[in-house]
């Protein structure tokens, strides 16, 4: 019997992921007007510049949240709530310093990741790198807590304020530059209205940052007060909370960099064989490169459940390992995977059959929205394997396996490299062989990463229940989504009137094969989001005793 309490992470999970979710359906509404401002080659600069920021930040802060709460917990646990405290502040302390030194070598060493016309968008990025780490820190110390819904308010507006301000400077930088263009002057209009929209990144996480801090100030004397009740009698000196600190915070950073620093390798061998060898014009390979930053980031929105499960997980898994509970981990664990593939495989096959009308809604001035449409199509089944290599990542790092996704994550490069550089040397696929190069990477990762934990936890998925079922459910679903969409759009020539109706019924579709074929007990559905209103809607529809 699936017991409620137990299965908590998942709900706070399910807050975070509608945080994500939210935040990732504003980051796709306001890409369309930036896009439609500053063209695919002011989104290409931009996309291809971010991914150099994203690697400094994934070095110095990004594993931050992770690192902490899964330190954080550990002490809790064991009701060690002046350690937690003393780990807390150790933390600030640390990402101040980190964070500083990352943010000047990027802002000053910007011409050694980027071409010379792209050195001032990476310089715009440059101090948000700062700003991260404090956010970071607020955010693990909460989720240690087992709480996300401070994590989830701060994302929403994390991305609102980067949303209007991104629409904002890009309009009024490519503005600037059309008059410094109608003066004569050499300007790049493209580049200044990516820098404009750099500008909204940073503007984000203050926004974030000064709502997390106002937070913990509100709290503040709730934790210091459990910090005086503290009666273990067991104090960790600071040099012994940085060691500790360094021993989790280095292996999950190279982790995490290591799991990401894919996509920033593939932006510069494709940006280097297009320009070096292929002899195509930067304009060109930066639009092309745009385009598939617009799939890639509609294929995001599906994973945003994964990466709150992920974050909720660690502290979980870290607190049963804590207290020796093996059991326990191995039933979320269990809960986890099953949760996030029945979420993810209709995700995918969503976007599969609906690729078209999904981009038409969300980029309707796309420039190529055919190129665009392709490449997500291609994307779709990576949805599945970034959504459970994820989870799989985060259960390694709270079970202590820091360095096992590290080893996954290199091999996982390797074999991706071998399968990307002969498709953009020797074919004209360019873009779609991103596309190609991003499953096989997030698929052979997450081989990798579920043989390790299966090892290392000495758990067994089910699969039938867990992939099975969901697959088959999905595709029935994705017949009847494409069905309704071409049956309304013949009707109505309207993409919105017709894409909107086929998706929810294509949910419906799924939520009744789901039940009928078994994928999903009561118990199993009750501890998910509204799933007390999921068992409630299936017993009137009779599809539940």
């Amino acid at each position: 019997m699936t017991n409620r309490k137990q299965n908590d992470f998942i709900m706070q999970a399910g807050i975070l992921a509608a945080a994500g979710f939210i935040s990732r359906i504003i980051g796709m509404l306001y890409t369309s007007p930036v896009q439609a401002i500053i063209g695919d080659e002011g989104l290409g600069y931009y996309s291809s510049t971010y991914n150099y920021y994203a690697i400094v930040l994934l070095i110095s802060s990004y594993s931050i949240p992770s690192a902490i709460s899964k330190v954080i917990a550990q002490r809790l646990s064991l009701r060690e709530y002046r350690n937690a405290h003393r780990i807390f502040i150790c933390s600030m302390y640390y990402v101040l310093g980190v964070g500083l030194i990352a943010s000047l070598f990027l802002y000053f060493g910007a011409g050694l990741f980027v071409e010379e016309s792209a050195i001032p968008i990476l310089r715009v990025l440059a101090p948000t790198i700062f700003l991260y780490g404090m956010l970071g820190v607020l955010r693990g110390y909460f989720q240690a807590h087992k709480t996300m819904v401070q994590t989830s308010v701060s994302q929403i507006l994390e991305q609102i304020v980067n949303a209007i301000i991104s629409v904002l400077a890009a309009w009024i930088f490519v503005k600037m530059a059309t008059r410094a263009v109608a003066d004569g002057k050499d300007v790049n209009v493209a580049v200044y209205g990516a820098m404009g929209s750099a500008i909204g990144t940073g503007a984000g996480v203050l926004m974030a940052l000064l709502f997390m801090f106002g937070i913990y100030m509100l709290n503040r004397d709730y934790f210091l007060k459990r910090v005086q009740r503290d009666r273990t009698g067991k104090v960790d000196s600071y040099r012994e909370i940085s060691k500790v600190i360094a021993g989790v915070v280095l292996p999950f950073i190279l982790s995490t960099a290591a799991y990401n620093l894919c996509a920033s390798l593939n932006t510069k061998l494709f940006q280097e064989i297009m320009l070096g060898y292929k002899k195509v014009e930067e304009s060109l390979v930066n639009a092309e490169y745009g385009v598939f930053s617009e799939a890639s980031k509609i294929s995001n929105i599906p994973i945003a459940f994964a990466s709150a499960m992920a974050a909720a997980i660690i502290p979980t898994v870290a607190n049963a390992v804590a207290q020796k509970d093996m059991m326990g981990a191995r039933r979320k664990v269990y809960q986890a995977v099953k949760t996030i593939m029945l979420l993810s495989i209709p995700s995918a096959v969503g976007l599969l059959v609906l690729a078209k009308p999904v981009v038409g809604l969300i980029y309707p001035k796309a420039e190529n929205p055919d190129l665009a449409a392709g490449v997500l199509m291609a994307l779709a089944l990576s949805v599945v394997f970034y959504a459970l290599s994820t989870l799989t990542n985060s259960i390694l790092q709270g079970i202590g396996k820091v360095n096992t996704p590290i080893k996954n994550s290199l091999i996982a490069i390797v074999v991706q490299t071998a399968v990307l550089v002969p498709i953009l040397l020797w074919t004209d696929w360019n873009v779609y062989a991103l596309a190609i190069a991003g499953v096989v990477y997030s698929g052979v990762i997450c081989i990798l990463n579920q043989w390790s934990a299966r090892k290392a936890l000495e758990y067994r998925q089910e699969i039938i229940t867990t992939f099975g079922i969901p697959a088959v459910s999905a595709i029935f679903m994705g017949v009847a989504a494409w069905g309704v969409y071409q049956g309304l759009y013949l009707l109505t020539k309207s993409n919105i009137l017709s894409l909107i109706p086929a998706i929810v019924i294509g949910m419906i579709v799924y939520f009744v094969f789901l039940i009928l074929f078994r994928g999903v007990d009561e118990a199993e559905l009750k501890v998910m989001p509204k799933g007390y209103m999921l068992v409630r809607i299936a017993k009137k529809m009779r599809l539940m005793k």
